[in-house]
């Protein structure tokens, strides 16, 4: 019973939430005694191979069709399910990412197993099935979910585990799958790539900033801090709203979620909406004129002040810092 780990390729590179799934899928390989497989779709360079055998895949099967350049969810989701009854996986763990969230409920269904999406800690195998725990309610509750299936399909959130390297041989081989035309009937007409130099739902640090900022002018600083710390950029949803910033930037409960290690609001109140997208993250820096504002409930740090003398002087801080460093 092996565990089969889907990794998602961009353009031919494996990015971090692909290694997190590994790193977890190996934790919990190691609790069964048994071994990770990794899937992808399209060929990619030997040191890309290499990179998924460092994070623990003993076999890499590399699905490469002519139709399948570009992702198309349904066509995916045969091909790892394929895999995974080739291999007799019995737990298939998907990173969180838009494409995993397309593919995950999908490769369920064609397996006739259970999923657990957004989970954040190791799945354990009980006498009948598998258990595994899940924060819940913005990380008010803790929740407890359990199946009696012998297959689970497992959507990891991103941040939400430690990378940790685990050499592995990375055997790699061809697979034959023959995408139907059910498959590939939905097809994507144009891919909009987003803007930032570094994806939201891979951030470490996350620069964020609300109608505090009273125009898209003003946004200078915002970008400026981020690309000092390596961050990505996000916004509040009346930011988006009113076209300040583009909606891929828009976090929160109708927006996109994000667990980053450290994200920075900059002149937003926190309502609770904007909290549910965000409250996951690790440290959460808060910088508002308004002392009563929800967020710095939520805060870990809170400075109050005018966001204008506030970002400025942190944007010098870091420079001396890493002038210094």
């Amino acid at each position: 019973m092996a565990i089969l780990v889907f990794a998602e390729n961009v353009n031919g590179v494996f990015k971090k939430p692909t290694f997190e799934a590994l790193s977890y899928a190996t934790a919990i390989a190691k609790n069964l005694g048994t071994e990770v497989h990794a899937v992808c779709f399209g060929k990619v360079s030997d040191d890309q191979y290499k990179s998924l055998a460092s994070y623990g895949a003993s076999k890499i099967f590399v699905i490469n069709h002519s139709s399948l350049s570009q992702f198309i969810g349904p066509a995916y989701a045969s091909g790892i399910a394929a895999v995974a009854k080739q291999t007799q996986a019995q737990i298939i763990v998907i990173p969180q990412t838009y494409n995993g969230r397309a593919v995950a409920p999908r490769v369920a269904v064609k397996l006739d197993a259970s999923m657990f999406s957004g989970v954040t800690s190791l799945v354990t195998k009980s006498s009948n099935g598998f258990e595994v725990q899940r924060s819940a309610y913005s990380l008010k509750a803790i929740e407890n979910l359990s199946t009696n299936r012998d297959k689970l399909v497992i959507t990891l959130k991103s941040n939400a585990y430690k990378l940790e390297k685990n050499e592995a041989s990375g055997i790699v081989e061809n697979f034959a799958f023959e995408p139907s035309a059910k498959d590939l009937a939905l097809q994507p007409k144009q891919v909009i790539k987003a803007s930032s130099k570094i994806s939201l739902t891979e951030a470490d640090i996350v620069v964020s900033a609300g109608r505090g900022l009273k125009g898209p002018e003003n946004w200078g600083m915002v970008e400026e801090l981020a690309d000092l710390l390596g961050a990505a950029t996000a916004c509040s949803k009346p930011v988006a709203d009113v076209h300040w910033r583009p909606h891929h930037e828009h976090v929160g409960q109708t927006g996109i979620q994000i667990s980053p290690n450290l994200y920075i609001a900059i002149g937003i109140s926190g309502a609770i909406q904007h909290l549910a997208g965000v409250s996951a993250s690790k440290n959460i820096v808060v910088v508002n004129s308004d002392a009563e504002a929800p967020f710095f409930k939520a805060a870990d740090i809170g400075i109050v002040g005018d966001a204008f003398q506030v970002v400025p002087a942190l944007i010098e801080s870091v420079k001396k810092y890493k002038t210094s460093h």
